[in-house]
């Protein structure tokens, strides 16, 4: 039986007072606090609570790392190995006293990446505060050593007693040397520091402590030191140290005037930070470096890619690749995570393998992305040499786990001058452009193109718009007739979907009918266009209806072939591929024709043919259940998808809709022959198996009359009318040729 609020509560205290516990013990032995263990534990408990509920805040934040630290060395936990061993404990036990599994929904890898940022804040605040309680030393010694150099000429013994005091005990070191630079004195805290006796450290000269990791304004700002220009100064410097190793210090050097404030002599105070150095530059490197591959993560990249683009002196140009696996999802998905990770760390080798010795970046950005960012290129084919490299070293499959595996990968390029993009800007493009290798088949690379971006980024922002132009009521539909070829009379019409777009302005089914399929969208899209059009095919009957009468002045008048008012004019809607295979097409088309009062022959249903290629009886399904209720299915674009004629026994459909590419040549004058006998077998196939065929793209006069002798039914195109609003449709439905 799992625990409850009050027991779940309880076992987190135990924990933490354990986690106190463990910490005090560790912590004791190198800490020069006054304080018992007992008490040293109870100090530590509260910090222990609050870094407890800090690694499980939402959001989460290190500050209160920072906080700590400076607790700490409030509590005197300043010895020089106090702090690994503070941070040693946080790394190995927080994670674990310190989770409430009933309560928290924090998994351990995230759990532990917070509790290395912890660790590096507390790093932080320690530094900071012990820092800052050194510097006041170190105020408080100068204002001593001053005191005792004025103090020697007034009461020289006195003085001195008082100076070598604060001067030996000290756990800083402190020199004084000549305006020369010659060391005149050090005390044994300094000799510790870089392993020799003060004896020898009294033979030393300041000016041979050259280091070549020193900034570059250090030894300026002592030469004005010397002169007398400056009083003191402050600074981070390594030293040498005889063993071959190097010492780090904060390092504070102030001037020693006489009492006519003549430079007299130097005061140097250095604290010892190597082993904080360390540890930040190990925390530093597990922030920036992948922790699979050891390579460069997304930081580090990121702040390189920034500081080349904004770089203004030497660094013209620069040039990106931008990498990721094909496939390999389906490695992770078959073959199970840690062969994918083995192969992740194979291709990191190749990569770097690549570059090696030219001072290239490679960095994993995540997942199965890397990045290579190049410096200085010579032009876009130096870069794209260095893509074509990539392929061919991960061209050699690569064994894991006793399996060969083929890799291959798509890649971005981007190449251009330093200071024109964001670093924003350019992974777009980048990411963009290997999208763009990866659509055109992959295992290749492409370059970046602002015109390809241009339309990737429009794509995108009208994929994100399309949820809301629904509800927003920014479609729109346009209706084009559809003319019987017999008599000229209008027989129904295609319903076309418009997107006023608040920014783009008008855009025609092209633009978004392709990302609503992609997204899913098109599925309630087309049942709004259904809709719609099934509404106004019967507004438009019921007006049609009611001039009729009107115009017979309540007579009976005899009916020509065409006439018939009773006959609803047929609407045509698209149907795409999504929707054809949603579970709910049928169910929601019979509740459209419901709801308006249509009858289901009223409603044709225009499915592309290169849709139904394949298709077999299950998909077929709703389709027939539709054909059975009455509701016309016309097979649109045929002789474009390459399907077998034989397959047309078998569909669904009432209606060939021919595709406009077949009937262009019959604008000629004399048509085309080919067309010609193309179009005629297939209006004689059509009417063989009891279809009928309608042509689109109608343009002449000359096209229509050859359409109607060859025998085609209906047609529609700019001949006859351009797609428009409703009323334009109301009032032409006598007025066509």
């Amino acid at each position: 039986m799992s625990p409850g609020p009050q027991e779940s509560e309880g076992l987190e205290k135990d924990g933490l007072r354990r986690f106190a516990t463990i910490w005090s013990r560790a912590v004791y032995p190198v800490t020069q606090t006054s304080m018992t263990r007992a008490e040293l534990e109870d100090y530590l408990h509260p910090l222990a609570v609050r870094l407890c509920d800090a690694l499980h805040a939402q959001p989460f934040t290190p500050a209160v790392g920072r906080e700590v630290g400076v607790a700490l060395v409030d509590g005197h936990f300043t010895s020089p190995d106090a702090l690994p061993h503070l941070l040693g404990v946080i790394d190995a036990y927080l994670v674990l006293y310190g989770r409430d599994p009933e309560n928290s929904t924090l998994d351990v890898d995230e759990a532990r990446s917070r509790c290395s940022r912890l660790q590096h804040a507390i790093a932080a605040g320690f530094t900071q505060a012990l820092r800052d309680r050194t510097l006041s030393e170190q105020e408080s010694l100068s204002r001593a050593a001053l005191a005792a150099q004025t103090a020697v000429e007034e009461a020289l013994h006195a003085s001195e007693t008082r100076f070598r005091a604060v001067f030996n005990d000290a756990t800083i070191g402190i020199s004084i040397a000549d305006m020369d630079g010659r060391i005149r004195d050090a005390n044994g805290a300094l000799a510790r520091m870089f392993g020799r006796s003060e004896e020898e450290m009294r033979r030393r000269n300041v000016n041979e402590w050259v280091h070549p990791d020193d900034a570059p304004h250090v030894w300026r700002m002592h030469r004005q030191l010397v002169r007398g220009e400056r009083d003191h100064f402050r600074v981070e410097k390594p030293y040498h140290r005889p063993d071959g190793t190097v010492l780090w210090t904060n390092l504070t050097v102030s001037l020693l005037r006489d009492a006519d404030g003549e430079p007299r002599y130097q005061l140097a105070l250095l604290e010892d930070i190597t082993e904080r150095r360390l540890l930040h530059l190990r925390l530093r490197y597990e922030a920036t470096h992948d922790e699979l591959t050891g390579l460069p993560n997304r930081t580090l990249f990121a702040e390189r890619l920034d500081r080349l683009l904004s770089t203004s002196g030497d660094v013209k140009r620069f040039g990106l690749c931008y990498l990721d696996i094909d496939g390999f999802k389906a490695v992770n998905d078959s073959l199970g995570h840690a062969v994918g990770d083995q192969l992740l760390i194979a291709v990191a080798e190749r990569l770097q393998s690549c570059t090696a010795g030219s001072g290239h970046l490679v960095a994993r950005i995540g997942g199965d992305e890397f990045a290579a960012l190049v410096t200085d290129p010579s032009g876009p084919e130096e870069v794209a040499e260095l893509a074509r490299q990539v392929l061919a070293a991960l061209a050699t499959p690569i064994g894991v786990d006793g399996r060969e595996l083929s890799v291959r990968a798509s890649i971005g390029i981007v190449e251009g001058p330093s200071g024109e993009l964001r670093p924003e800007e350019v992974m777009r493009s980048a990411d963009i452009t290997m999208y763009r290798a990866k659509d055109a088949g992959g295992n290749r690379y492409e370059l970046a193109d602002p015109d390809s971006d241009a339309r990737a980024i429009d794509r995108h922002s009208l994929t994100n718009r399309l949820p809301a132009a629904l509800e927003r009521d920014e479609f729109f539909l346009e209706y084009q007739p559809l003319i019987r070829m017999s008599d000229g009379h209008v027989d129904g019409a295609e319903a076309l979907v418009r997107w006023k777009h608040p920014v783009h302005g008008l855009l025609g089914p092209d633009r978004f009918i392709p990302l609503a399929e992609h997204t899913g969208l098109i599925v309630p899209l087309g049942r709004w266009v259904m809709e719609q059009a099934v509404r106004q095919a019967c507004a438009w009957h019921e007006e049609r209806n009611a001039g009729r009468k009107k115009g017979q002045g309540g007579k009976s008048k005899a009916k020509g072939k065409g006439d018939d008012v009773s006959r609803p004019l047929r609407v045509n809607v698209n149907l795409s591929p999504r929707q054809l295979h949603h579970p709910d097409l049928v169910p929601d088309t019979v509740a459209v024709l419901e709801a308006a009062g249509m009858a289901p022959s009223s409603l044709c249903l225009e499915v592309t043919e290169s849709a139904l290629i394949g298709a077999d009886e299950d998909e077929l399904k709703p389709l027939r259940q539709l054909a059975e209720l009455g509701v016309e299915i016309a097979l649109d674009d045929f002789g474009t998808g390459y399907s077998n004629l034989a397959n047309l026994r078998r569909l669904p459909a009432t209606t060939l809709k021919l595709d406009r590419s077949f009937t262009r040549g019959l604008q000629q004058h004399p048509a085309d022959p080919a067309d010609v006998t193309f179009v005629e077998g297939i209006v004689t196939l059509a009417h063989a198996l009891g279809l009928a065929v309608t042509v689109e793209g109608v343009e002449t006069e000359h096209q229509a009359s050859k359409l109607r002798d060859l025998g085609c039914d209906t047609a529609q195109g700019w001949y006859y009318a351009r797609p428009g609003p409703p009323s334009s449709f109301q009032q032409g439905f006598a007025a066509l040729p």
